[in-house]
């Protein structure tokens, strides 16, 4: 037991939990808490909906990390420099929200918002290759968990916390100044922290930031299959959870403060403790091991929202399935994050983190309006029970990729592709036209959101052309990787 908690005693832990706080501290103050103040500053609704486009800095925040992949502040290094640099602008533009009032000054908190949420994502860009450099394989789990448990704290914090103080005792500015006060913490983490010692080059340019980690990771054996399973892991708990609220008050009948007690709090405390045991864990497992381990355990859990809705409802095994649930989903929290890290190069570890996690959440994003059919054309029950299957997909990757991640956990290197070169270059031609269309698609809603150009039906197409492409890549890449795993087994056989 003193191996596995060694860990947690260690420098690091500290500068991981204070950071992981700082990185989910902003978050519920440009969304949650801030549509509260807005709600209580009696602000019309289409305005507070707007506001939730602020968000959209957390989902493309690797268009920027090429830049902090090719330059480093004058001060404290590559990463430190830029965790400072973010840092104070957090504190600055936090406390500039507090001096404001939605009633009066809306267009400059909505500027303050949007520049909170993109410091706050770039933040998150630099903490994430810092720990990615700076920790060795066997603590990397161990290191998702610290990090869980500082994010998790902080939105608690910056979330429920901040609503009961601004409404008993704090008012909304004074909260804001607290929840700034409350980030000078990480600035002693970020001083205290080592500059990671690696010997990994720096991009010569700007272009060489932005092509060479995807140069880096396309050539690589079993991209696609690798990419395939990051999209896919955890798509069975993303089912399992984009309804859970739901289903406990209208599925199964419990009132929302029942919900709101047992699955927010409970739900918080399961995931935390999931994250921190998984980390445990993971010192004596191998990446590979504790991803099928834990991800049968995640996907295993959704069955107790399935007993849940073929049972009586009753408090205690709502509890029981939401802790069951959370906890199970903390373990694989933690062994997907150590897999995230495992596949940056140290080079430009800060795009690549940033690319791997974006497309981590594709699967939370497209759940939910997908889960809503599937409940209404099966019922509760029968849609439990897909969830379990629809982590098998992922399982089956992870043993395709076994090998892949064995020998990249144990000597930080990937094979290089040596089989259907023309191929490979025609899925990565597809992949970036689909995202040329993606793109595009988000211009024409922006124009369209600002009122500059009313694009019409047109723009779906876009969306959809570029949905296509993307399937069409994927699709072809997996495909020539399964062919290439199977021509390299017939060739061991031989020798």
């Amino acid at each position: 037991m003193n191996h596995y908690l060694r860990i947690f005693t260690q420098r690091n832990a500290a500068v991981l939990l204070l950071l992981g706080f700082a990185s989910g501290l902003p978050l519920a103050l440009t969304s949650g808490t801030l549509q509260a103040w807005m709600t209580v500053e009696n602000v019309d609704l289409k305005t507070i909906g707007f506001f939730s486009l602020v968000g959209q800095a957390y989902v493309f925040k690797f268009l920027w990390a090429p830049v902090m992949d090719r330059f480093t502040p004058p001060l404290l290094g590559r990463r430190r420099g830029w965790l400072l640099l973010t840092q104070l602008a957090l504190i600055a533009g936090i406390v500039a929200m507090g001096f404001m009032q939605p009633d009066r000054n809306l267009t400059l908190l909505a500027a303050l918002a949007v520049l909170v949420a993109f410091c706050s994502a770039s933040q998150d860009i630099v903490f994430d290759a810092w720990k990615t450099d700076v920790l060795p394989p066997e603590e990397r789990g161990s290191g998702a968990a610290i990090t869980v448990l500082g994010y998790r704290l902080a939105m608690l914090v910056s979330g429920g916390l901040a609503l009961w103080l601004a409404d008993r005792y704090l008012g909304w500015q004074s909260t804001y100044w607290l929840m700034a006060l409350l980030l000078l913490p990480a600035l002693i983490a970020t001083l205290m922290a080592n500059e990671p010692d690696t010997h990994a080059t720096t991009p010569h340019s700007l272009r060489d930031a932005v092509s060479l980690p995807l140069k880096d990771f396309f050539q690589r054996n079993n991209a696609w299959l690798l990419i395939t399973l990051i999209v896919l892991y955890k798509l069975g708990d993303a089912f399992a959870a984009s309804l859970t609220t739901t289903f406990l008050i209208r599925g199964v009948g419990f009132t929302a403060g029942d919900v709101g007690l047992v699955n927010k709090t409970l739900g918080l405390l399961a995931t935390i403790i999931g994250a921190l045991y998984g980390g445990m864990l993971m010192q004596r497992l191998s990446l590979f091991r504790a991803l099928m381990i834990f991800g049968v355990l995640q996907a295993a859990s959704n069955f107790a929202y399935w007993l849940l809705a073929v049972t009586s409802p009753h408090l205690w095994s709502m509890a029981s399935a939401v802790f069951v649930e959370n906890l199970c989903g903390g373990m694989g929290t933690a062994a997907f994050v150590a897999l995230l890290m495992t596949l940056c190069n140290k080079s430009f570890s800060a795009t690549q983190f940033a690319l791997l996690s974006a497309l981590s959440a594709v699967g939370r994003v497209y759940v939910g309006p997908a889960a809503g059919w599937l409940v209404e054309l099966w019922g509760w029950p029968t849609f439990y029970a897909f969830t379990v299957l629809a982590a098998l997909p992922g399982l089956l990757l992870l043993i395709l990729c076994r090998e892949t991640l064995n020998a990249a956990q144990n000597s930080g290197q990937f094979l290089p592709r040596r089989r259907f070169a023309a191929a490979y270059r025609w899925t990565t031609r597809l992949f970036c036209a689909g995202c040329g269309f993606i793109a595009l698609w988000l211009v024409a809603l922006a124009l369209q959101a600002l009122g500059l150009w009313q694009v019409g039906p047109a723009v779906i197409r876009l969306f959809e052309t570029g949905m296509a492409l993307l399937v069409l890549a994927v699709c072809g890449g997996v495909a020539f990787d399964y062919l290439a795993l199977r021509e390299n087994a017939v060739v061991k056989k031989s020798d």
